[in-house]
């Protein structure tokens, strides 16, 4: 691998920046929420408990919970896209070089501090997994499901399960490329979305300690993530139906 060009090197990250910064929340709000700004806070409740989670984030998860499921899964999808699509153009035209990893870092951070909107944006899971869909789809599968494996039914933790599939990343990229470039990446992202997801573990170690709260099927519910991952996990026997 050539040596890298710092100029080419800001101007990828630059680009990438500008487009994570672009928030598809507020779009589809402004677009499908009948006049509803998107909400910069969002409570999450279970039946049965005085706790609640906020959330101070403008995500999918809150596009979900205000304005429908569907929009928020939309959401997720375009976060998704928006880094999909310039990491595919910078390999494309840097085909022999990694320019595109400053390309998707650069929109993570983008993602969870646009400048934009006055830096409060996501915390970027729909980024990283949208990256790693670029770069190497299967590993969107490795990592995600080994993650809800022991999350849901070891630790029987939701937050833990997300966590675990972004920090799989670091191992997976590793193993696949034998690259420091790929593994200064997956360490670098898991940083800023455990520093972006502070404000939340920060609240979940509150209303964890209610026994409602402690319940991963009923948590998983409250995302659209979350209930992808719970289908997922009932489809392969790990979660029991609810009618059982």
């Amino acid at each position: 691998m050539e040596h890298l060009d710092l100029n080419t090197v800001l101007l990828t990250s630059v680009v990438g920046y500008l487009i994570g910064a672009v928030s598809s929340a507020r779009i589809v709000t402004r677009l499908f929420g009948k006049g509803k700004r998107a909400a910069e806070s969002t409570e999450l409740s279970l039946d049965g408990s005085e706790q609640k989670m906020v959330l101070k984030t403008v995500s999918a998860t809150s596009v979900s919970v205000h304005i429908g499921s569907k929009y928020g899964f939309l959401t997720y999808v375009l976060d998704v896209v928006k880094v999909f699509v310039p990491i595919i153009v910078v390999k494309t035209i840097y085909a022999d070089q990694v320019y595109f990893l400053f390309t998707a870092f650069a929109a993570l951070v983008g993602h969870v501090w646009p400048v934009y909107y006055k830096f409060r944006g996501g915390r970027g899971i729909s980024v990283i997994y949208g990256t790693l869909f670029a770069i190497d789809w299967i590993g969107v599968f490795a990592t995600s499901i080994p993650g809800m494996l022991i999350g849901l039914a070891v630790l029987r933790d939701m937050l833990s399960a997300y966590f675990l599939g972004v920090l799989f990343v670091i191992p997976w990229l590793w193993f696949r490329t034998h690259n420091v470039y790929y593994l200064y990446f997956a360490i670098a992202a898991n940083v800023v979305f455990t520093i972006a997801m502070i404000p939340e573990i920060k609240r979940w170690i509150v209303v964890r300690k209610d026994s409602e709260w402690g319940d991963p099927t009923k948590t998983m519910e409250l995302s659209g993530m979350g209930r992808g991952l719970l289908k997922m996990g009932r489809k392969l026997g790990l979660i029991k139906n609810p009618e059982n």
